[in-house]
């Protein structure tokens, strides 16, 4: 059984959610619990992109930053941007200022629209990689799955970047399409109960 970590209420969680503070709030209120809505669809990849390379406590300290850089990624209006957009958010020190991960966001947003158009939601786009019944359980330890590899290569073929396997599992991990959960966490049959409630889109 996966190593665990004791919260500060004596129940067990997953190991990597000792390692920050910030963590717990995170880890017991989103992480893993189910989302169909397409902006917060959204954001959670262009996140896991900025992350690339770097922490996780990185991007989740500069959440709201990036919210407000991006506005709440709403991909609409991010399309619209132009280089002078871009050339603002090299100059703001709240975000993480990777000019090709900036540029990447933009690109991401119109391959949204299009998406939207031919799918009619994001959400009902990836939901359609949900992983089967007896391929839910996967240990923490991996960092991939067939069906982020899968997303990945199909999400690269329409255009989008920095969506390479791994940023898009650890993506599939925190929307909900597994649960990813320690056997041993508490907040594990949350999850396990919000994604049998939960109406695929």
């Amino acid at each position: 059984m996966p190593a665990s970590y004791i919260a500060p209420d004596g129940k067990p969680r997953c190991q990597w959610c000792g390692a920050a503070p910030d963590f717990l709030d995170y880890h017991d209120r989103e992480w893993g619990f189910p989302v169909k809505d397409d902006k917060h669809l959204f954001e959670k990849l262009c996140l896991e992109g900025f992350q690339s390379g770097l922490s996780w406590r990185t991007i989740l300290a500069k959440r709201e930053n990036f919210r407000a850089a991006f506005h709440h990624f709403d991909f609409d209006r991010v399309a619209r941007f132009t280089g002078k957009d871009v050339d603002r958010l090299l100059r703001d020190e709240g975000i993480v200022r990777h000019r090709g991960k900036i540029e990447a966001v933009i690109n991401n947003a119109k391959r949204a629209q299009e998406l939207v158009k031919e799918e009619g939601s994001l959400a009902r786009f990836f939901w359609r990689f949900e992983p089967s019944p007896k391929n839910l359980a996967k240990p923490q330890s991996v960092s991939t799955s067939d069906e982020s590899v899968e997303l990945s290569k199909t999400l690269k073929k329409m255009g989008w970047k920095f969506v390479g396997p791994t940023t898009v599992f650890a993506f599939m991990q925190a929307m909900g399409l597994i649960n990813d959960h320690t056997e041993n966490c508490v907040v594990r049959s949350q999850v396990e109960k919000a994604r049998k409630q939960f109406r695929r889109p």
